[in-house]
Formats: structure tokens, C-alpha cells, sequence
């Protein structure tokens, strides 16, 4: 629609990791081409893993898309709180950009963006820039996720990629505090508390 005003950089923005206990937040910033389209694209959140990967490698091989990304460590997410490191991730993903017209973003308005931006509720669904960031923003964390699960043996992070299952939660409480778990979110607050309790043994 926005192209249809003149508008010719449209950038989309979206994230993957904002409600994780472990693990960074990604953010893409994706421009598709006017007359772009892609049966596969979706929502991320309701596309198969091997669909999201066809259609990432897609978005990246085709000469006329362009898109960046930025990523936020877990001890960025405490030091900045998970909002906060949100927007950053997201300005910092379009900086990368010259010459926006428009920027659309999914969900919450992010302040201080380098061009005018939109804020649109489930735009992942709406705006096939954004399910491109989208896409792009998934893909880039779950395979930081699948490493970081053989880097910190025993946690699950390739399978739960960081989200609080009842996997994560046991192995958490088993294992303690690992490197990259947000020590800002009560259920690692709350382990890292009980680990640091002095122990006694009474007679």
C-alpha cells in the first residue's frame, strides 16, 4: 500500500527472542521489492522450521532484497531490561540502511528510529516486510540457539532455543547459571539466588 504513495524504501522490522530466559534478542530489518511475492512467507511463529530456513535462504539470495540484522546479548538484556534492548536492536538493525522512506514495525512503537516508522499489531501478519524480518530475525536465533546448546551441554537450548519449558526450568535448577541466561528474569534470578545460600549440615 505504502508503495502505492510514492514510497519507495520501505523497511520492515521485527524481532525473535524478546520472551526467552536464556539466550540474545535478534532483530532484522528487511526491503522486498514492490511486486515481491512468496506463497511460503508467513508469520514465523506459524511457519514449519524447514519452511522458515526455504524462505530465509531465499530472502538472502535474491539480489534485489536486501536485509540486516542485530543482535543483543543476554548480559545486554540485563544491563539495558528487555524493552529497552528491544528498540536498540532494532534502530541498530536499521542503521544499517541509507535512504528510508517508511519504516514498519511489528507490534509496540519504537522511539527514536533514523526515519518516520509505523508501529502495526500482528504486522508479521499483515506486511510481507515484516514476516520477512520476521523470518530472517527466527532463523539468525534459533541457530545461535541450536550452537549455543553444544557450547552449554545439558541445558536443551537447541530444542527449547531458551523459552522457559519445564526441559529448561529442571535443567536450569540441575545445571545453575550458564553464561548466556538472563539474570534479570525471575526464574534465573530466583536460581542464582538459591545457589549463592549457604549450606548447612546439622547434627
Amino acid at each position: 500500500m505504502a508503495h502505492r504513495h510514492g514510497l519507495q524504501r520501505i523497511v520492515g522490522v521485527d524481532e525473535a527472542g524478546r520472551g526467552p530466559l536464556a539466550g540474545p534478542i535478534v532483530a532484522a530489518a528487511v526491503a522486498l521489492p514492490p511486486d515481491f511475492r512468496h506463497d511460503d512467507l508467513n508469520d514465523s511463529k506459524v511457519m514449519t522450521a524447514p519452511d522458515r530456513e526455504a524462505v530465509f535462504e531465499m530472502l538472502l539470495a535474491a539480489p534485489d532484497i536486501v536485509a540486516t540484522a542485530a543482535v543483543i546479548s543476554a548480559s545486554g538484556i540485563d544491563r539495558l531490561n528487555v524493552l529497552r534492548a528491544n528498540d536498540v536492536a532494532m534502530r541498530r538493525a536499521v542503521a544499517q540502511f541509507d535512504g528510508i522512506d517508511l519504516i514498519l514495525v511489528d507490534g509496540l512503537p519504537v522511539p527514536e528510529m533514523p526515519a518516520p516508522c509505523r508501529s502495526i499489531v500482528k504486522g508479521d501478519r499483515k506486511c510481507a516486510c515484516i514476516a520477512a524480518a520476521g523470518v530472517i530475525a527466527k532463523v539468525l536465533r534459533d541457530r545461535l540457539m541450536t550452537a549455543y546448546g553444544e557450547r552449554f551441554p545439558g541445558y536443551g537450548f537447541e530444542q527449547h532455543k531458551g523459552y522457559g519449558t519445564l526441559e529448561h526450568l529442571t535443567a536450569l535448577t540441575a545445571l545453575g547459571v550458564s553464561p548466556i541466561h538472563r539474570r534479570s528474569f525471575a526464574p534465573v534470578a530466583w536460581v542464582e539466588a538459591a545457589k549463592s545460600q549457604p549450606s548447612f549440615d546439622f547434627l
